[in-house]
């Protein structure tokens, strides 16, 4: 990677040439981590981008000025110091309210939805979200992308990427939607190749990437929300229909050998429980999701909204209800278990939780922490903090994260 000094960036004043353009060669590896430290509010400042970044402050601001010319940064030009600091005041860094931005999908049981993300996890503009899941993954790819084009089209914006996050194991290196069970999609569908296509056709820009929803959910809430700090982030979470899970380990995404770590959803939690899609029964997927909620306090779900927002309803609207209040218990209890169980082999430091469960955690959190506490070994010890996602729409962030990874990894590669 070598920092440019070409295109207008980074003039050279007289008799300083020599000098900037070895501080420029020094940075050379740093502007893909000085990006990230900003992307995800680690370096709000000049000087906190050099002790991060371990270089002397004139070459923090070679690199910062270089990310600036790219349109990425901002650096504030009359720094402020904080009352009572004493010193020289350091430039304060921000992500670029105009920058570029990707294209991040979402498809779901209930529907999907297109948004423009741009750096730090910022949704710039979303599109009305559909309702319905054709059977034929190429026409729903087809429609979400035309649906981003169309967004990119209204506001103007530069595009240098895309992500889509599905309700699927996603196998590598094909791509391959695994186990979309509850899109009536076929099993092996290769998503990625045909949203990269329909990407293509649109004459968006950047590559293309797919990924399981709740993976991305879990990048998402550790870079932006309320995983960020953890080392071993454990993230479960039910949506519209089913519940899975995922694993951040050192800051990256754990997805095993070939994308498939952390299927949670087949945990058995009621051996007499209901039957599963996978073959089994009582797995988390069919005891501690939406549906399941819906069916033990005898209602009936209704067409008009999502399967998870009629059971979020009525947990928080009905919760004095003994019928909703016993149904919820026995979910609380049923996920409780699994994740003492996860507990027990992952031994995370941080569980977040999101949909469904989110609420259920909101509902109930002493229950649920207590049984997670009672049936694993490390809870019993100190026991594990488990706190709700705060992010909206996080597996669409994630999904934006994934189309924003090589933008990190190597701005001047990715953007030229």
């Amino acid at each position: 990677m070598a920092l440019s000094t070409d295109h207008g960036r980074l003039p050279l004043m007289s008799g300083e040439g020599t000098t900037s353009r070895a501080r420029l060669d020094r940075g050379r590896g740093a502007l893909g981590p000085a990006l990230e430290l900003v992307h995800t509010g680690r370096a709000p400042t000049r000087a906190v981008l050099t002790a991060e970044l371990g270089v002397t402050r004139a070459t923090a601001g070679a690199v910062a000025a270089e990310l600036e010319a790219l349109g990425l940064i901002r650096v504030d030009a009359r720094p402020g110091a904080a009352a009572g600091s004493q010193g020289r005041p350091s430039h304060r860094l921000a992500l670029a309210e105009d920058g570029p931005v990707v294209l991040a999908a979402q498809v779901h049981a209930d529907g999907f939805r297109a948004a423009l993300v741009g750096l730090g996890g910022r949704i710039v503009a979303t599109a009305p979200g559909c309702e319905a899941v054709d059977a034929d993954p190429a026409k729903v790819l087809g429609s979400v992308v035309e649906a981003g084009a169309d967004l990119l089209r209204e506001t103007g914006r530069r595009c240098v990427g895309a992500g889509l996050a599905v309700p699927s194991a996603v196998a590598e290196p094909e791509g391959l939607a695994l186990n979309p069970l509850h899109l009536a999609w076929p099993a092996g569908a290769p998503v990625r190749r045909i949203f990269a296509e329909c990407v293509r056709a649109a004459g968006i820009s950047g590559p293309a990437f797919a990924g399981n929803d709740v993976n991305l959910a879990a990048l998402a809430e550790h870079r932006h929300g309320a995983g960020r700090g953890a080392r071993d982030l454990l993230c479960v979470a039910t949506g519209h229909r089913g519940v899975g899970g995922a694993l951040v380990l050192d800051g990256r995404l754990h997805t095993g050998s070939s994308g498939l770590a952390l299927e949670v959803g087949h945990l058995t939690v009621n051996p007499e429980g209901r039957p599963c899609y996978c073959g089994s029964r009582g797995c988390l997927d069919v005891e501690a999701d939406p549906l399941a909620l819906l069916t033990a306090a005898g209602r009936e779900p209704g067409p008009e909204v999502s399967l998870l927002q009629q059971s979020n309803d009525l947990i928080r609207n009905h919760y004095d209800d003994p019928t909703v209040r016993r149904a919820a218990e026995a979910l609380i209890d049923r996920l409780g278990l699994g994740l003492a169980g996860l507990v027990n082999i992952l031994n995370p430091d941080r569980i977040i939780l999101g949909g469904l469960h989110r609420t259920l955690l909101d509902a109930d959190p002493e229950r649920l922490r207590a049984v997670v506490a009672d049936r694993s070994l490390w809870g019993q010890s100190g026991g594990v903090p488990i706190l709700a996602c705060t992010l909206d729409h996080n597996s669409l962030v994630g999904a934006a994260e994934l189309a924003w990874q090589p933008v990190l990894d190597d701005p001047l590669a990715a953007l030229s």
